[in-house]
Parts: C-alpha cells; sequence; structure tokens
C-alpha cells in the first residue's frame, strides 16, 4: 500500500513539472479622459482659480492609471503636476512644441508603468513641424503618446491623448485618419483617448470606432456592465445640460476587454469642476 502511494505521487509530481505555469491576469487599467478647460478670466465664477482644487478632487478620487487632459495652459499643468505627486506626465505646448498654448498631456501611474517612449505630433500633413495647422482647423492640434512597461505584468502598451479641432471637418476627419495609421503602425496594444469634438454619428468618430479601419473600439458600446452617466460629456458649466452624445471618448485596441465605462458629473452645490465631464473606463489586457 505504501508502495502504491508512494508510485502515485511520484507520477502526480511528474504530471506537474510538465505543466506550463499559468501567469497571474493582468490588472485592470482605470484610463480617465478630462478636458479641464483653459484658464480664461471670462469664465467669471467658474474660471480655473475658483475650481482647480475641484479638478484635482475629483483626479484624485478617481484615481486612474492613465490620465489625459485637455485645454490645459502651462501654469494649470504646472498646479496639477504639483499636486498629483503619484504621476508623470509628458507633453509640449502646442503652439512652440515647448510651452506656449495649450497642452495635451498625458500622465500615468508612476507605481503601476515605467516609460519606455514618448512624443508629440502635430494633427496636420507636417506632423513634426511645432505649431502647423491641418487642413481647415482654426488652431494647432496634437496628439500625445507613450510608449508604458507595466511594472508588475512586463507587458508594454501605448497610449495617446489628443484634441480635435472644434471648427475644421477636415482637419477632424483627417486627424481620425493620422490617429488610425499611428495604432496600425505601432503593434502593441493601444488606448486612444481625448476630446474629439465630434459625435458617434460622424465621419471621424465612425473611423475611429471601426476596427477595420482603426483596430480600435469604443470603451462605451463594449463594456460589459452598462454605461453609467449621462450620455453627453459637454456642458458648459451647465449641470441642467444634457447633451444627447458624447464627444470626448476612449477607444482601446481588441488586446483589451472593458469592465466598466462612466461619465463622471461629480458637482459641488450645482458647481463643475469643468465644462466637459470626465470619462472613465476600466479595462484590461486579454491574455
Amino acid at each position: 500500500m505504501k508502495y502504491l502511494l508512494s508510485l502515485l505521487a511520484t507520477v502526480l509530481l511528474a504530471a506537474c513539472a510538465h505543466v506550463p505555469a499559468q501567469s497571474a491576469d493582468s490588472a485592470p487599467i482605470r484610463a480617465m479622459t478630462f478636458n479641464i478647460r483653459l484658464d480664461v478670466a471670462s469664465d467669471g465664477e467658474n474660471a480655473w482659480p475658483h475650481r482647480k482644487e475641484m479638478v484635482e478632487a475629483v483626479i484624485k478620487h478617481e484615481n486612474p492609471d492613465l490620465l489625459g487632459m485637455q485645454e490645459v495652459l502651462l501654469h494649470q499643468k504646472q498646479y496639477l503636476e504639483a499636486e498629483l505627486t503619484d504621476y508623470t506626465f509628458v507633453g509640449v505646448g502646442r503652439d512652440d512644441g515647448a510651452e506656449a498654448g495649450e497642452f495635451s498631456p498625458l500622465g500615468w501611474r508612476n507605481d503601476r508603468f515605467a516609460v519606455v517612449d514618448s512624443g508629440t505630433f502635430w494633427l496636420s500633413p507636417t506632423p513634426e513641424v511645432a505649431g502647423s495647422k491641418g487642413w481647415d482647423a482654426a488652431l494647432p492640434r496634437i496628439a500625445t503618446w507613450a510608449v508604458l512597461r507595466d511594472r508588475s505584468s512586463g507587458e508594454t502598451i501605448r497610449v495617446l491623448n489628443t484634441h480635435f479641432d472644434h471648427v475644421g471637418t477636415a482637419a477632424r476627419a483627417n486627424a481620425a485618419l493620422m490617429i488610425a495609421e499611428w495604432v496600425a503602425d505601432g503593434g502593441a496594444p493601444a488606448i486612444v483617448m481625448g476630446d474629439f469634438n465630434v459625435k458617434p454619428d460622424s465621419e471621424p468618430y465612425q473611423v475611429l470606432a471601426d476596427t477595420a479601419q482603426s483596430g480600435l473600439s469604443d470603451t462605451r458600446t463594449i463594456s460589459a456592465l452598462p454605461p453609467y452617466g449621462p450620455p453627453g460629456t459637454f456642458t458648459g458649466f451647465d449641470i441642467m445640460a444634457a447633451a444627447e452624445a458624447p464627444i470626448d471618448h476612449i477607444f482601446a485596441t481588441g488586446d483589451f476587454s472593458v469592465n466598466r465605462y462612466a461619465v463622471v458629473t461629480q458637482h459641488w452645490e450645482g458647481r463643475l469642476p469643468s465644462d466637459h465631464y470626465p470619462v472613465v473606463a476600466d479595462i484590461k489586457l486579454r491574455r
């Protein structure tokens, strides 16, 4: 009997030795896009000095692993960098490739990701020319990107944050094609987010949300749980505004599944931190 038990134990150990080790599942990644509204005195009580703590508080509460912001002037960027010490940010001013004009900074939690590479390109026929405007755009527009390595799993992802033009129809259409090309050229799993100034029935959105064209899907439409919050994301600082469709989006390649998606409507006695609601998506890299 002892011999049989010993033999059985030996067989089981030998079998287990031939079973490949299974790596732990990837931890979910929380991505957040947030147009924080630039600092202009004409906003009155909604100007940046009166709401910067609210912007900071929302970001800290949502605690994203990846954070893309838009309409960020240098002093706003410096304030948030000083307060959000758990994050590293990259990005340049769109007017000169340094500090002038709005930034579209991209940030990540230092304890989650290490940067492999990063950069900025302009949404124009001359993407390497700082300050260049594309097609019928009213202003220079940029995309800030990074290649990040997950410190725990060692996996590499690519992330892009952008802000499309609010006027130029051709500019938005061509910008969508540029982003789709960026995704296709990179190879690694990609997340694309920002203020696209387009609704889901628009041509640029259709390019970005069409897996065949861009490799991307809208995290809102593929979320395992029903999308949380209102459909629209632009409020103009009006808590009662009810936009019918979002213009701020988070897209991801098919390498990711989406657990949850939310439009965050946090307010303080009717006062909003920005004229856009932030959008948050919890996504997970597929094995």
